[in-house]
């Protein structure tokens, strides 16, 4: 018994130690091959086709952006609270940590998340609430920080990509002016860089194509922060880098001719042939260089049709992810975006994202492939 309990005791001890020790990161790698995405050196989905469509060497994502969510506004705070509970921003990002193992066990092998969130209504006019990862200077708050690290933590763990969002319309305003724009951007940049991770994606801002207050984050002059993510570099290694625009828009020659990969969304899009013709205009444009297009925003589902926006992307060779909100009428386990989120695979619309998810890609219970 005293034997047992020194292994015990000494066992405590080592988890303790290790508790403390920083893990080393980096061991999931996200790069692109011409049209396709590798991680770890190999495209994704390997030798994956599905219905006569290569899968591939995509990227199919979900929205998730309010994984490291708060709000810094004592009037709007209290709108956050959970059913069983006032809104508490840990235990937000601990239930996301919680539900990341079910979304990579169907398929789903990337993720956006955003330093200033997103609407947690889904769709908003006004958004008095404050939620910035980012002081009015372009600091960082080291609390958000703290969470983020936990989400790409564990990303990084899974095998996982992280398309990581710096501005958000509504919330842009939070910086005082144009320097503290850069200065963020330059700041979040460095972190993810300085602490080794190699399976983050950077979105500059979401739609840039609407209601930002600085100039530099609107389409005549975004291009120049996409730059900017890319001159900065640890060890020879940058970051591959983006921005979106909202729905049904392409991406305009100056982005085309700076990013890594190009984002569009397919909110509103009700016709899948729209989605199939967005692609094919944007790969037809003078400046297109041969990157991977992916939507990383789409509220469109009718995921037990023939047709719908998630197969017509992947027809043309397009990663496709998922928007889901809290429509009216609708309660807690509704939607990723409004918050509070359950993040767990709860809702029906849910289950059908994740379930045609599987049989596309071939990920999941052997009865959801095909």
């Amino acid at each position: 018994m005293k034997a047992f309990r020194l292994v015990c005791v000494l066992a405590l001890v080592a988890t303790t130690i290790n508790a403390g020790t920083e893990r080393p990161r980096g061991q999931t790698t996200v790069s692109i091959q011409g049209q396709s995405f590798f991680i770890n050196g190999r495209p994704t989905y390997a030798g994956r086709q599905f219905n006569g469509a290569k899968i591939e060497g995509l990227l199919m994502n979900s929205r998730m952006v309010q994984g490291v969510f708060d709000d810094l506004n004592p009037e709007t705070r209290g709108k956050w609270n959970y059913p069983d509970g006032q809104w508490d921003p840990e235990r937000n990002t601990r239930e996301f940590i919680a539900a990341m193992p079910a979304w990579r066990e169907r398929g789903l092998l990337a993720f956006t998340i955003n330093l200033q969130g997103g609407s947690p209504e889904g769709y908003s006019k006004l958004q008095p609430w404050h939620n910035s990862a980012f002081e009015s200077d372009g600091g960082l708050r080291p609390a958000y920080m703290a969470r983020l690290k936990q989400i790409l933590d564990r990303a990084d763990e899974l095998g996982m990509a992280v398309i990581l969002g710096l501005f958000y319309f509504g919330q842009d305003e939070r910086l005082a002016d144009e320097a503290a724009v850069v200065r963020a951007v330059d700041n979040a940049v460095d972190w993810v860089l300085e602490r080794g991770y190699r399976n983050v994606l950077i979105e500059v801002n979401n739609e840039c194509n609407v209601r930002y207050d600085h100039a530099i984050l609107r389409p005549e002059r975004v291009h120049e922060l996409i730059e900017r993510v890319k001159a900065r570099q640890r060890d020879g290694r940058r970051l591959l880098v983006s921005t979106s625009y909202g729905g049904g828009v392409v991406p305009r020659e100056n982005v085309l001719r700076s990013a890594d990969f190009l984002l569009m969304h397919g909110n509103g899009v009700r016709e899948p042939a729209r989605i199939r013709k967005m692609v094919d205009d944007c790969r037809a444009m003078p400046a297109y260089r041969g990157q991977p297009i992916l939507f990383n925003e789409d509220d469109h589902f009718d995921f037990d049709k023939p047709d719908n926006n998630m197969l017509a992307a992947i027809s043309r060779y397009a990663s496709w992810g998922y928007f889901d909100f809290r429509m009216k009428g609708e309660g807690f386990d509704d939607g990723y975006q409004s918050v509070p989120v359950n993040w767990a695979i709860s809702s029906p619309r849910k289950r059908g994202f994740f379930e045609l998810l599987g049989k596309v890609t071939g990920v999941g219970p052997s009865e959801k492939r095909q």
